[in-house]
């Protein structure tokens, strides 16, 4: 941690961190595990989703604010891909917005074992967490 960086803003870095790793992970074991086929709304998610376990785990190591700007500026855009995909497998956004045409249906991505989940459902919770720690993390890091 550095001189300027309390421990409490250091801790809402790290659980933004940990979010997207652990995130980043699941969809990897997802991936290449479960051999679950991402539609193109997930890739849209995964890459944005991937580089910010990276970023932030190195602001995290490095204490440094920079990071939690960059993290933001690919969490928000991850977060309204999330906001999409989830509105459209809840029906409440047509279904000719679906970007997905051959391989996988982008208005079907269940998790059978997690009882139905629907897997945007989750990168959506993955990414409003990560936005709400990052933006905290920068209000208290604010001068």
């Amino acid at each position: 941690m550095s001189i300027g960086m309390t421990r409490s803003a250091w801790l809402l870095l790290f659980g933004a961190a940990s979010a997207a790793l652990i995130a980043s992970a699941s969809a990897l074991f997802l991936g290449e595990v479960m051999g679950m086929t991402p539609c193109t709304l997930c890739w849209y998610q995964r890459i944005a989703m991937f580089p910010l376990a990276l970023i932030l785990g190195w602001a995290c190591m490095t204490s440094d604010r920079s990071g939690a700007v960059y993290g933001l500026l690919l969490a928000v855009p991850g977060l309204l891909v999330a906001v999409h995909h989830s509105l459209l497998i809840s029906g409440l956004v047509p279904q000719v917005w679906a970007p997905c045409g051959a391989g996988s249906s982008c208005l079907k991505q269940d998790l059978a074992w997690l009882g139905g989940i629907q897997l945007p459902w989750l990168s959506l919770l993955a990414f409003a967490l990560i936005v709400a720690l990052l933006s905290l993390h920068l209000k208290k890091t604010s001068a």
